[in-house]
């Protein structure tokens, strides 16, 4: 697979950028591109000519596939892209936090909203204390101190729906090392 990114830049900076790769280098006045990040390998600098622009790198809301072809029918998967290098004009504000909030197409706008469940507030006291209480129950003793709140007995719901799952899937795993001429049996 190929190293791929995708550079999004505002509209004048894109005429530059095409301007310096359509015409011959010696007669362009833009002669250089340049993209160098800082220390903390998310926010950088991108130099077109002698103008310098801020630059941000953030995580897409989901990873965007790159095809290629050769022949105008079949496509080649090349690359998956999971991240944007925003260039900004001088005033414009920085992006909040690492994540860009929408995809690269209007229907992905604000796709990390829209289109993906909140992840749970769950306190990590509590889910200490649920793991506890749980093996202890696995263990053949009682539970200590339940407090009758819902958010306990989901968390202890979901740890044991979990733990029933890897139960059945050892066993399904058992059974096939028991008895592996299953595996060769025509369906």
């Amino acid at each position: 697979m190929e190293e791929q990114f995708i550079l999004r830049v505002p509209p004048s900076i894109a005429e530059r950028i095409e301007r310096l790769l359509n015409e011959d280098s010696s007669i362009s006045h833009d002669g250089s591109l340049d993209l160098s990040f800082t220390d903390d390998g998310r926010t950088g600098t991108f130099v077109i000519g002698n103008e310098r622009f801020p630059a941000s790198l953030l995580d897409l809301p989901c990873v965007v596939e790159s095809y290629k072809t050769y022949d105008d029918t079949a496509l080649i998967k090349t690359a998956d892209v999971g991240q944007v290098i925003m260039v900004r004009e001088e005033g414009d504000p920085a992006p909040e936090g690492i994540e860009y909030r929408h995809g690269l197409t209007p229907p992905m706008r604000d796709a990390r909203r829209r289109r993906f469940r909140r992840e749970p507030d769950l306190n990590p006291e509590l889910v200490q204390r649920v793991e506890k209480d749980l093996l202890s129950i696995m263990s053949g003793g009682t539970v200590e101190n339940i407090l009758c709140d819902n958010s306990f007995f989901l968390l202890l719901f979901l740890l044991l729906h979990q733990l029933a799952l890897k139960l059945i899937l050892f066993q399904y795993i058992g059974f096939l090392a028991l008895f592996p001429s299953i595996l060769s049996l025509p369906y």
